[in-house]
């Protein structure tokens, strides 16, 4: 018994110095991972902060702004977290491997999804439209209503929204009408033969001049442009600023018509002449 309790004491003093020597070899890691914890929170606040100001600054979308806000504090608070737990002691290697399987196994699941989300960006980034703009993409024709992450609303001209998602929208080809300010609108009229092309010519070049909407610079072009089977084809192309293109369009096919008909100008249309033998 003495014998034991001799032993009892020397245990203690063991057990005492090993918690200490814990406490000496770890306390200071623990320490350190925790202030490198604040202070690498810290820092992806300040550059959270910073990519705002720098995406204020050059008009970033406010879908992408919040999108790249959210993906970049993410993923630098992951790579401080993975960073702390390493001053800590844990071994990381077999986390980061899972990890990547798991981040491989997902990208796989979700393909089409992470392609849409990718275009999305390149959309809000590159901008090769934006909110209000009228464009032709994959057989659609409308009003560019709202671009999300994954897709792109369209209005249509008679008022149907057609979602299209942005993976397409980024590698496609498309036709953006509202990206410069000044289109072509181009006209072919047709006279019959027997009449004189010279008046036909004065006509639209009269009906040009009284539209101030049609700009003078690039001057108006008008030719005769092909001898047909049943009629003689004139070209017409004027300059317009892009929001007067379909009032002048409409505004002169209406003016014309009325015209010749005034100046006498027959307009040819389809006719057949039957022959009856007997």
């Amino acid at each position: 018994m003495e014998e034991h309790a001799d032993k009892f004491p020397h245990q203690i003093e063991n057990i005492t110095a090993f918690i200490s020597q814990i406490i000496v070899s770890y306390g200071l890691r623990l320490i350190g991972a925790v202030i490198a914890l604040v202070v690498g929170f810290w820092v992806v606040g300040r550059i959270k902060a910073g990519l705002v100001k720098l995406m204020e600054k050059r008009d970033v979308e406010p879908s992408l702004r919040s999108f790249l806000r959210s993906f970049l504090s993410v993923a630098l608070k992951i790579l401080v977290i993975i960073t702390v737990l390493s001053m800590v002691g844990v071994q990381m290697t077999s986390f980061i491997a899972m990890l990547g399987a798991a981040g491989l196994a997902i990208g796989l699941a979700l393909q089409g999804t992470l392609q849409n989300v990718a275009g999305g960006v390149i959309i809000l980034l590159f901008k090769p439209f934006k909110v209000g703009d009228f464009i032709e993409v994959q057989g659609f024709l409308g009003t560019v209503a709202e671009i999300q992450i994954f897709n792109t609303l369209l209005t249509t001209v008679d008022n149907k929204v057609v979602v299209i998602p942005n993976g397409g929208l980024a590698t496609g080809s498309l036709t953006n009408y509202s990206k410069m300010d000044t289109r072509r609108v181009d006209w072919v009229f047709s006279i019959s033969y027997g009449e004189t092309y010279g008046k036909a010519e004065g006509v639209i070049n009269g009906l040009i001049a009284a539209d101030n909407r049609i700009l003078q610079d690039p001057a108006p072009f008008v030719a005769l442009s092909k001898l047909n089977t049943s009629s003689v084809d004139i070209v017409v192309r004027c300059w317009v600023n892009a929001q007067d293109y379909w009032p002048v369009f409409f505004d002169m096919n209406k003016n014309l018509y009325e015209t010749f008909h005034q100046q006498g100008l027959v307009m040819p249309f389809p006719q057949m002449d039957v022959h009856i033998r007997q």
